[in-house]
């Protein structure tokens, strides 16, 4: 509404100096349908209440019997029918019309029994997504695993950042240590780390829950397929979390968002008064009470560990998770079992624990054992040391039997190989050749009787000395092995 002033204004600038009504809205900062109705430009309603006639009037029994017939038809379709009757118009002005015409009928809402439980009777666990979080690599989603019981309405909830049955179970276990005793039967959905397969009332249970819900000596009731309001109290909770937990929550990891949510309940959800109970309780107060309700927790936690076989490939690591963890070099190609937690990834080969490292959340990271490293770069050089003699022992006469009597006398063949390798830099094959077919004649040849037998031979020859060239520390120079060629073939060129 608008007051007098500005409707005799709008008035003026309209009849008198004649503006647009686009013109007047802007100027006096109204919107152009309060302009219109200013200025008498709106038909006036009719006065006994019935709606205007539409281009669809001819239509209505139609529609109205086919909605009455098949309620829940969308629009799109209705359309469509009625253009093959000879109706021209659009998809938007059929939903305007269906609305305004009160053609579709009501729908009925659905009456629900209140739920009463005993105190230990029942849990009920859902999963809900809060948002993505950054981590080394990428991002991942953030999960929160919840379980409320019905009775007290006590809460546990905890933050993940996957939605894995490994993450469930870990969630189970921790809620019901936290709440002291396990529920008889626990509500959740058809989720596919507790369902396999349903049909109907016919459900086929995972069996790695059927195997924790006999330890714990409760059983899962999944919910029928899109009835959430069988939950209704996790649910509330998890509704609650995302309106007064979560706005404006700051946090650097995993581990400190689920120190705050615990903080959190503890504090406010529950000192809160238990909903409709006579008494007044707190939760806190009436789970106290439920705790000799719950069944109690077996003598140890079960395991909610996740094993699975894999293989290391060609390099010394093995993929899970979306990263890489080594194990040792010998066990490529190997069949390996993996056991991993929320915590520790272990590898193990033949039953025996052959490595361990600390779990990465991260995303295409690569977590090492420095010792697996060492190891095959020793390996490697031992491996390259043999490659070195089996190369001198191709290439130059009399190397492999002086590596035998240097191997029976104790000598260190990987120094001696390194030394026959710039013997033949410095000297060529002939000389080196040469050099150890006189050693051989000795009782105890050795490589430093090489080494003299060339250079006195060079100083008889009267040759200059010449300083090896210096050649960094690496290795794809240092490996690098060319073939000596013969020089007579050149000659016949």
């Amino acid at each position: 509404m608008i007051d007098d002033k500005t409707r005799a204004e709008a008035r003026r600038l309209f009849f008198a100096e004649h503006w647009r009504v686009g013109t007047i809205s802007a100027q006096l900062g109204l919107h152009h349908e309060t302009v219109k109705a200013a200025l008498d430009l709106v038909d006036p309603p009719r006065k006994d209440g019935t709606p205007r006639p539409t281009r669809l009037d001819p239509y209505v029994p139609l529609v109205r019997d086919t909605l009455a017939q098949y309620p829940r038809l969308v629009a799109t379709r209705i359309c469509a029918m009625l253009r093959e009757r000879g109706w021209k118009g659009t998809e938007s002005s059929v939903r305007r019309w269906i609305i305004r015409l009160g053609l579709r009928p009501a729908r009925a809402r659905e009456a629900f029994f209140r739920l009463n439980v005993l105190p230990g009777e029942q849990g009920q666990v859902d999963w809900a997504h809060f948002a993505r979080m950054e981590v080394e690599g990428g991002s991942r989603p953030l999960y929160c695993f919840v379980m409320t019981l019905s009775w007290s309405r006590a809460t546990y909830a905890e933050f993940f950042l996957d939605q894995t049955q490994q993450s469930f179970i870990t969630g189970f276990v921790h809620a019901v240590a936290f709440f002291g005793g396990t529920p008889r039967t626990v509500l959740c959905d058809n989720l596919k780390s507790v369902v396999l397969e349903r049909q109907g009332d016919a459900i086929r249970y995972h069996p790695r829950i059927l195997e924790m819900c006999g330890e714990y000596l409760t059983m899962m009731r999944p919910c029928a397929p899109r009835r959430g309001n069988e939950k209704g109290r996790v649910e509330r909770r998890i509704r609650d979390m995302r309106t007064s937990f979560w706005p404006a929550r700051r946090f650097r990891d995993v581990t400190d968002v689920n120190a705050q949510v615990s903080t959190w309940i503890r504090d406010i959800v529950h000192q809160r008064v238990v909903p409709d109970d006579l008494e007044r309780r707190t939760v806190e107060t009436a789970l106290e009470q439920e705790h000799a309700n719950l069944l109690p927790l077996p003598a140890h936690p079960f395991d909610t560990g996740r094993s699975l076989g894999i293989t290391a490939a060609k390099q010394p690591y093995v993929r899970f998770d979306g990263n890489r963890y080594s194990v040792p070099h010998t066990l490529v190609d190997q069949p390996l079992v993996l056991d991993a937690t929320t915590d520790v990834v272990r590898i193990l080969h033949s039953g025996a624990e052959v490595a361990r490292h600390d779990r990465c959340w991260g995303l295409h990271q690569v977590i090492e054992e420095p010792a697996h490293l060492q190891d095959l770069a020793e390996w490697k050089h031992k491996a390259r040391e043999s490659r070195d003699r089996d190369h001198l022992g191709t290439n130059v006469p009399g190397v492999r039997e002086l590596m035998d009597r240097l191997a029976r006398q104790g000598e260190v063949l990987g120094t001696a190989t390194k030394r026959l390798w710039r013997l033949l830099d410095e000297y060529g094959c002939d000389e080196l050749a040469a050099a150890i077919a006189d050693v051989l004649d000795m009782a105890s040849p050795s490589v430093g009787s090489v080494a003299y037998l060339l250079e006195k031979r060079r100083r008889a020859q009267g040759r200059k000395h010449v300083d090896p060239i210096h050649v960094p520390d690496r290795p794809d120079i240092n490996d690098l092995r060319v073939d000596f060629p013969k020089l007579e073939d050149y000659d016949e060129l």
